[in-house]
């Protein structure tokens, strides 16, 4: 080596200790904000969630500009396969070896629940938008969880007391046998006696289940005027399909859908579905901003509708990063005490609360599935019979149970 050049390499190196803060702040600066989506990719929610919940979550970053903080935003998406082991496994891995700073989505209730555990043991925010028992919000609350888009409890108390009150007075349940299945039929349970109707019985079928006869039949047998199908997805779209193939709907027995998408009626055929009704709070056809939204994500989705976990993904993430950018970090408690003090707006929520317990105080809607003479267009599925404001639409706090609330 030259006399030139190793004067050059030791001064280099003299200087290092002095450059490096100014190395690691730019590398700080520039490290990505991440958000972690654990989904069903390969199971009964992957067409109500999967991968249309990750392209909501890249429209909502590509709305708010790509960045945050002067830090590129990225998404991770895993397949938790509803399975509260893995959900936390992967909830677990993904922060503590890939800093993720906020994880959404949760598919299954009962991973949903688990994934809420690992959040408020690493305190990172958890906004669920796939599960959908109440207990996210009531005895197994988090101060670091946020419940968007639907829960048990509005979906049975709007659906259940509609049907009841409508004559349909006695009720029997096909439940789905995990977390979900049990907080949707006990929820509706309630709200079906609260109306002064009764409940007959029950059965519970396995997740994945494709013959649903035999819980059919005992549902027949029962006399009850409603059947309710406490169950979602492919699930839900087996128990509809064979129920139609029964003929249960021609011998008067009403069929209470207690959480369907619009992914449903398309899957199925509206045909099959006419006449149904179900509670949500998002269809893509309510409003010119949600018409123009829904294109935007059917153009890259093969020309299907999003359903309301997509909207509730791209709702989530949008309110995560406004309240990221107004805190200036990420921050976990910082960052959710700035979500609930803020109202909730997008292209279908307007000045929306979210709760001290994590509750997210949407509108919802009792819609119900258009008969194909009724149609105007392709995906034109739905019309609305009522809007449910949210002092009515959901559970009043102090009946939550949520510990840290009563604290």
């Amino acid at each position: 080596m030259s006399g030139v050049s190793r004067r050059i390499v030791l001064a280099g190196l003299g200087a290092a200790p002095l450059a490096m803060p100014g190395i690691l702040r730019a590398q700080s600066t520039s490290k990505p904000v991440k958000i972690g989506l654990l989904s069903d990719m390969s199971g009964p929610y992957r067409d109500v969630g999967g991968p249309g919940n990750r392209l909501a979550a890249e429209l909502a970053i590509a709305d708010f500009g790509g960045s945050v903080l002067g830090r590129p935003i990225e998404v991770m998406q895993g397949d938790d396969q509803n399975k509260p082991d893995i959900a936390a496994s992967i909830a677990r891995e993904w922060i503590d070896s890939q800093g993720v700073d906020m994880l959404a989505d949760g598919a299954g209730s009962s991973a949903g629940l688990a994934i809420q555990q690992i959040a408020k043991e690493k305190k990172r925010p958890y906004l669920a938008t796939g599960p959908a028992t109440s207990d996210l919000t009531g005895k197994l609350c988090s101060p670091f969880g946020m419940h968007f888009i639907y829960d048990t409890y509005a979906l049975s108390n709007a659906t259940g007391t509609a049907l009841t009150k409508a004559g349909g007075d006695s009720w029997f349940f096909i439940t789905a046998d995990y977390a979900f299945g049990y907080a949707l039929e006990r929820d509706t349970t309630n709200a079906v006696k609260a109306a002064g109707g009764k409940v007959l019985g029950s059965v519970r079928a396995p997740l994945g289940t494709a013959d649903f006869s035999t819980y059919l039949l005992q549902a027949q047998a029962s006399g009850a005027k409603v059947i309710g199908f406490a169950n979602a997805g492919t699930d839900l779209q087996n128990c509809i399909k064979q129920a139609a193939e029964f003929g249960l709907t021609r011998g008067g027995v009403k069929i209470a859908t207690l959480l369907m998408a619009i992914n449903d009626v398309n899957s199925l055929g509206q045909k099959t579905c006419e006449g149904l009704i179900y509670t949500d709070s998002f269809y893509w056809d309510m409003n010119d901003k949600t018409r123009a939204w829904a294109k935007r994500w059917s153009d890259k989705m093969g020309g299907m509708v999003p359903g309301l976990l997509h909207a509730g993904n791209y709702c989530a993430t949008t309110h995560w990063l406004k309240a990221v950018q107004a805190v200036g970090s990420t921050d976990a408690e910082a960052v959710v005490a700035k979500m609930k003090a803020t109202p909730v707006n997008d292209m279908y929520n307007t000045d929306v609360q979210i709760r001290e317990d994590g509750r997210v105080m949407h509108r919802m809607h009792l819609w119900q599935v258009k008969t194909v003479a009724e149609s105007k267009s392709k995906y034109d599925f739905c019309k609305s019979l009522a809007t449910v404001e949210p002092k009515d639409a959901w559970r009043p706090l102090a009946d939550g149970g949520c510990p840290f609330i009563k604290a």
